[in-house]
């Protein structure tokens, strides 16, 4: 057998998962759910403000540009090789293993800090559910709880995406009412002379040309990353959704597409009710930026402001389960190519799932929330913002895959050029600058809200750090035996058969209806 010769894997019927199960109204549920629309404008919206102000509209809108173009590059990729190891598979076929392990690690770290962060915060709206407020995050009640959900969600998840569907389908339309509700009563409030501080709406919101400073441009970008993320699980689904190299590749854009106008729509609203005031329940007010639905909740909706609180509870809840589908499946396909231990790659015989990267996945992050938050109160925080370095890592890896996997064909017609060449490269290069500035601008000690960790900012430490265990992994991995045909080439290349199954036609009828 030669270095590149790859092997042949005998099993016909792709890597065991549950095919055709998701049809293109489920896979874009799955896709809106994983970006838990209510927890990120929770998560974030204060502090895009903070960092760029009355520009929070646009902030959201120039990060939805590198999203949309690399979300074309996901699409197209995924209609010439629809693995669900998406950025690990399409990585190691463009560039060779080294780098599609990398890709991988960078799926997983995003995965595993996003999980620990959702958790926390269901977990403190749960509380608030009862009227219970804590002044520290880390308090052992909050830890507990958050514990509670992530095992839970990892339960469902290992339980099989029919019935994981089937709740998101209930807990998104949930999200949606809750956002629709906020906006018709910000608005309301606003028309009516009611709202605290209200603010007409100005067209220099939308204008891309009026940020003051480019570091609090590009932190608000990172955080607008954070926001997108998550739609690309519609692709890491694809071994399990009906005709796998179109529904997914749409759903994504769709995504992508709902998002964009939920997000912009929804800052319109609350800065159209709150303002941009450092006091109160401004937006401006740091006091609240980490919160802003509780703060507003009361005045806003009344009597009815619990609702909100359910809605980032659920929306919280929702995303923890859609959160680990990509990293477990992308692990699958990590062991299946041997880049990971042959155990990663166990499917349930009953419920079609990768049991134990499902697993594995639920006890990483359980044990990365814990320690992380004993650590330091805030620094859960500062994972957000060095979540975007991860998100921006292996969107890059993917957008330049796109060019070089299909760089005998970039030229052969004019939606070759766009769509396989300057929309994925344009992307690439967009998020890899945002990449490196934020970077440079983490290394600053007063950056982030946890102080300095080894004399740097501890966001750095945080998000290059976790990469950096990814290179250490990877070299350990290495030196095992059951790697050599992965490193070598073997086990996946260029002209590596991909284990999907064959037959499209064969898929039995989605639960959504397969449409």
């Amino acid at each position: 057998m030669t270095a590149t010769e790859p092997i042949k894997f005998e099993r016909q019927d792709g890597k065991g998962l549950a095919t055709g199960t998701l049809g293109l109204f489920g896979s874009t549920v799955i896709g809106l759910a994983s970006t838990a629309p209510v927890y990120s404008l929770v998560a974030t919206l204060g502090w895009v403000v903070l960092a760029v102000g009355a520009q929070a509209p646009i902030a959201f809108i120039v990060a939805f540009v590198p999203m949309l173009f690399i979300a074309f590059a996901y699409r197209e990729l995924n209609n010439a090789v629809p693995d669900c190891g998406t950025t690990f598979t399409w990585g190691t076929k463009a560039f060779g293993p080294w780098v599609g392990w990398m890709g991988g690690w960078g799926v997983a770290v995003a995965g595993m800090v996003v999980l620990a962060n959702l958790a926390q915060v269901a977990s403190i709206y749960f509380w608030a559910m009862f009227g219970m407020e804590f002044e520290q995050n880390n308090d052992w009640r909050i830890i507990i709880v958050a514990v509670f959900f992530i095992a839970a969600m990892t339960w469902v998840s290992w339980r099989g995406v029919e019935i994981g569907e089937r709740i998101q389908n209930v807990l998104l339309g949930i999200q949606y009412l809750a956002l629709a509700l906020f906006v018709v009563a910000a608005l309301w409030h606003f028309f009516g002379g009611t709202a605290p501080n209200p603010t007409p709406f100005s067209w220099e919101w939308m204008n891309p040309l009026a940020f003051e400073e480019w570091s609090g441009f590009t932190e608000a970008v990172l955080y607008a990353l954070f926001i997108y993320w998550g739609w690309d699980t519609c692709l890491a689904l694809n071994e399990e959704t009906k005709d796998p190299k179109r529904i997914p590749g749409l759903a994504a854009l769709l995504t992508c597409v709902i998002l964009l106008f939920t997000y912009v729509g929804v800052t319109i609203a609350a800065m159209m009710y709150a303002g941009l005031g450092e006091s109160g329940v401004g937006l401006g007010n740091e006091a609240n930026a980490d919160d802003f639905f509780l703060a507003i909740k009361d005045g806003l909706l009344g009597p009815m402001g619990w609702f909100l609180v359910i809605a980032v509870l659920i929306s919280a809840v929702s995303s923890t389960q859609t959160t680990i589908l990509p990293t477990a499946r992308g692990t699958l396909a990590m062991g299946v190519y041997r880049a990971l231990p042959a155990r990663f790659k166990q499917v349930h015989p009953t419920y079609k799932t990768p049991s134990f990267s499902t697993l594995v996945m639920g006890v990483v992050a359980s044990i990365y929330y814990v320690g992380m938050t004993l650590i330091s109160d805030s620094i859960m925080q500062d994972t957000i913002a060095s979540l975007g370095l991860a998100i921006a890592f292996y969107y890059a890896i993917t957008g330049y895959a796109c060019v070089w996997y299909f760089k005998d064909e970039l030229f052969t017609s004019g939606r070759n050029f766009v769509y396989k060449f300057l929309l994925p490269l344009a992307g690439a290069l967009l998020l890899t600058y945002a990449f490196i500035q934020s970077a440079i601008d983490m290394l600053d000690p007063d950056y982030g809200y946890s102080g300095t960790l080894l004399g740097v900012g501890s966001t750095f430490v945080v998000g290059v750090g976790a990469l950096l265990v990814g290179v250490v992994l990877m070299f350990v991995w290495y030196m095992f035996p059951r790697s050599k045909r992965f490193f070598s080439g073997q086990s996946l290349n260029r002209e590596t058969p991909v284990m999907v199954p064959d037959e499209a036609a064969s898929y039995p009828r989605s639960v959504d209806g397969g449409i």
